[in-house]
């Protein structure tokens, strides 16, 4: 099962971050997945709502671990993650199968400890946010 949120700026729909492969029990924990519309790229939009997505995941949900796989190539979604605080763990090769091949991924996740005040927090902390 996976949870679609929906992405919208200034009103118009601007993208989607889903929540998928959630696992309750010792392990706790989920995945994510976002993209935004071309015209919406580069400015914030995607680290913004994936920040309140994971923090829903933690606080609301309840999870203990949210992890991310992403194409090494895609440079914008690995900053994306890496502003977020998403720490590097491995390579997963030969992972999804993309236009027809196999292509590898970098996982990367982060848990509740490594961000005790959340993510949204994090990023009004560090001005790149502010809060209504």
């Amino acid at each position: 099962m996976s949870l679609p949120f929906v992405i919208t700026v200034d009103g118009q729909f601007a993208g989607q971050v889903t929540v998928g492969n959630v696992i309750r029990g010792s392990l706790c924990s989920a995945w994510v997945g976002y993209w935004v519309a071309a015209d919406t790229v580069g400015g914030g939009v995607a680290t913004a709502a994936t920040a309140m997505v994971v923090d829903h995941c933690f606080i609301a949900a309840g999870l203990h671990r949210v992890e991310a796989t992403v194409r090494p190539e895609n440079a914008a979604s690995l900053r994306v993650l890496e502003k977020l605080g998403f720490r590097h763990e491995g390579l997963f090769r030969r992972y999804l199968d993309v236009a027809g091949a196999w292509r590898d991924h970098l996982c990367l996740a982060v848990t509740t400890e490594d961000i005790p005040t959340g993510l949204v927090s994090r990023l009004i902390a560090a001005g790149k946010a502010s809060s209504l």
